[in-house]
């Protein structure tokens, strides 16, 4: 609440183009620093200018490279543009704000600076309290597409050449009694860890528990509302049963967002229903061949009692 916001990814799950302008509510604390400012300085200390650089200037060099970019594209609206005409128009504005404006006023529904008077400004979202309806969603296929031949590529060749490997994967033995598959679950009282310290959501039973399948439980020697061992290469958690056919045998399931137990961790209220961190067993060796991403569900495991 002490910066200002405007919404970017949630715009693409809308039912109707919108924009809406957010002031900070809060102001800082005496000598608190603006979080933009702390990431340029840490941009420029990972450029090696240190942590004295000149972040005036840096602002300064995001803002242009923005500027040169939408001017050389040649099918940008103000490909005609002056720079230091456009970059004066900004003024005063610094930081994401000056960014915001001059991304509203160069996108489809801007003012285009001047061009088209009655577009869009972060002066005009600014005014509008409640937001600004722009109307309905507008086809922009295939417009928008990059893929070489204009169409949306539904097999990507990469893909279809891992094929085969998720074919052997899928085939391989039944697990033994102990090796699993580990993968998180979303809870409606819940949203990552946000909410685990507001006393009226985390009333009740325990919502931090490790799922397993009956047969698996059974094999295991394991009971509703006992505990279990979870392992894997990286770490090991020890958590509460929940006994459910809601996981297919071979999978066991542990809520991500918990484990407040931790040193440090300040929440009275989430102290008291900690949960288990599952990220303990995520193993920095299993990544997805082709994104190269970090593998966060699906995490090889072992349970015992």
């Amino acid at each position: 609440l002490q910066r200002s916001h405007y919404d970017v990814a949630f715009y693409q799950l809308s039912v109707r183009n919108v924009a809406n302008f957010s002031p900070p509510v809060i102001d800082p604390e005496p000598g608190q620093q603006d979080e933009w400012r702390t990431l340029l300085n840490l941009a420029a200390i990972a450029a090696g200018q240190g942590a004295n650089a000149d972040l005036e200037a840096w602002d300064a060099i995001v803002i242009s490279t923005m500027i040169g970019a939408e001017l050389a594209r040649e099918q940008s609206p103000l490909a005609s543009r002056e720079f230091d005409e456009l970059l004066a128009e900004l003024e005063p504005r610094r930081g994401p704000e000056r960014v915001l404006d001059f991304m509203l006023r160069s996108g489809p529904y801007g003012d285009r600076f001047g061009a088209d008077p009655g577009g869009l400004t972060l002066d005009t979202l600014e005014a509008a309290e409640h937001g600004i309806d722009l109307g309905p969603l507008e086809p922009r296929m295939p417009e928008v597409l990059r893929t070489p031949d204009g169409r949306i590529d539904l097999a990507p060749a990469p893909i279809v050449a891992d094929v085969p490997r998720l074919l052997t994967e899928l085939d391989r033995n039944g697990a033994s009694d102990g090796e699993f598959v580990l993968i998180g679950r979303r809870q409606l009282r819940s949203n990552n860890s946000w909410l685990h310290n507001v006393e009226h959501l985390v009333r009740g039973a325990n919502d931090c528990t490790l799922q397993i399948h009956p047969d698996d439980a059974t094999r295991l020697g394991l009971t509703d509302g006992g505990v279990a061992t979870v392992g894997s290469r990286a770490g090991s958690v020890t958590a509460n049963v929940e006994v459910t056919d809601r996981v297919m045998p071979g999978v066991v399931s542990i809520p991500h967002g918990w484990g407040h137990d931790a040193p440090g961790v300040r929440l009275s209220v989430a102290g008291g229903k900690p949960g288990v961190n599952s990220n303990i067993l995520a193993d920095e060796t299993q990544i997805d061949p082709l994104s190269g991403n970090a593998v966060l569900n699906g995490i090889p495991v072992t349970v015992s009692a």
